[in-house]
């Protein structure tokens, strides 16, 4: 953040699918016969939601989508946040809205009539806690450049974007104009790529924007990172990246975490668990610690750490949103 730029109300503005999550246990060979890409995300349209909705077991339902879910859990930490998303006038974007107005989180968007419907994942959970998402869209794909409040982006610290919403045309355009705002008020701008499949669709796009400088956080897990910058090798892949970026932050699974700001390195290993249950979201808390750390002034590391505990509170149990007290929680464990 510019020295010059006023003092923010707010810590961080976040820009995403505003989805209904839709979760139920699968057996593995459930997912294979249905073809499923199993621990991917797939975008699917109306008739195969349909189709994978009827085969689902008994299900849950929670509010969802990648920056929502971070959102939450910095809400959970004490953060001050709001959320651009775009819910369809129905009654899934009714409980969408009531769910993050009710962690404290500023939602302003209005709700779009008619067709089509509030966007919906149907994610399949494993017995090793491994998530298969598929993604029906629907009406979060129709955010327009109209739907932004550039004086409440400005206020914020952070923008955080979510790469699954670079993919429609309406979004890309206004996270565009939202970077624009973003940086025009000197602040900062984090990333995160989402998925291996959004790279290969937009990678030109999100190389182009680091070279551009146009990306102060960036956040990938190693598949995304080797997708990113087209190698294999994971020391060769982030020796190519940091130094394009002003800090980098890669998540491993089991094997932890490695950050890279300013040419300081700082890793972190994972939460010892003793059950994963569900890693659905696990990577958007992830960014919820780290986020809430940074804007707090800690040092590289302890915001590796606070991602990584996070982390560790949302695959202890189902669903993508905490359950626990977060800030209790990094409380205990990181003083």
């Amino acid at each position: 953040m510019a020295a010059s730029s006023p003092a923010a109300t707010l810590d961080v503005v976040g820009i995403g699918n505003a989805i209904v999550d839709v979760m139920s246990p699968a057996e593995n060979e459930t997912i294979e016969r249905l073809g499923m890409n199993r621990g991917g995300m797939t975008l699917i349209d109306t008739d195969r939601a349909h189709a994978l909705y009827d085969a689902m077991g008994p299900a849950k339902e929670i509010s969802g989508g990648s920056a929502a879910n971070t959102l939450a859990g910095l809400a959970s930490l004490g953060s001050r946040c709001a959320f651009i998303g775009q819910v369809a006038d129905d009654q899934l974007g009714e409980v969408f809205a009531h769910d993050i107005r009710a962690t404290g989180i500023r939602f302003d968007v209005p709700a779009r009539p008619g067709e089509p419907p509030t966007a919906r994942c149907l994610i399949f959970v494993s017995p090793d806690g491994q998530r298969t998402m598929n993604t029906y869209l629907g009406a979060s794909q129709f955010l327009p450049s109209a739907a932004l409040d550039e004086a409440l982006i400005a206020d914020a610290r952070i923008l955080y974007l979510e790469g699954y919403l670079w993919d429609p045309e309406e979004p890309r355009a206004a996270m565009k104009q939202a970077i624009a705002a973003s940086r025009g008020a000197g602040r900062e701008v984090a990333f995160t790529l989402s998925d291996a499949f959004v790279i290969a669709r937009h990678g030109d796009d999100f190389r182009a924007l680091i070279d551009a400088g146009q990306i102060d956080v960036l956040f990938a897990n190693e598949h995304e990172l080797a997708a990113l910058t087209r190698m294999d090798d994971f020391e060769a892949g982030l020796a190519s990246l940091a130094p394009r970026v002003p800090t980098l932050v890669v998540t491993r699974s089991e094997k932890g975490a490695v950050a890279i700001s300013g040419g300081e390195r700082a890793e972190v290993a994972a939460e010892p668990i003793e059950r994963v249950v569900d890693t659905t979201g696990a990577g958007d808390m992830f960014a919820a610690g780290f986020l809430h750390a940074r804007v707090a002034g800690r040092p590289l590391a302890e915001c590796l750490r606070a991602g990584s505990i996070c982390a560790w509170e949302i695959i202890s149990h189902y669903g993508a949103r905490p359950e626990s007290d977060l800030k209790a929680l990094l409380a205990s464990k990181l003083g």
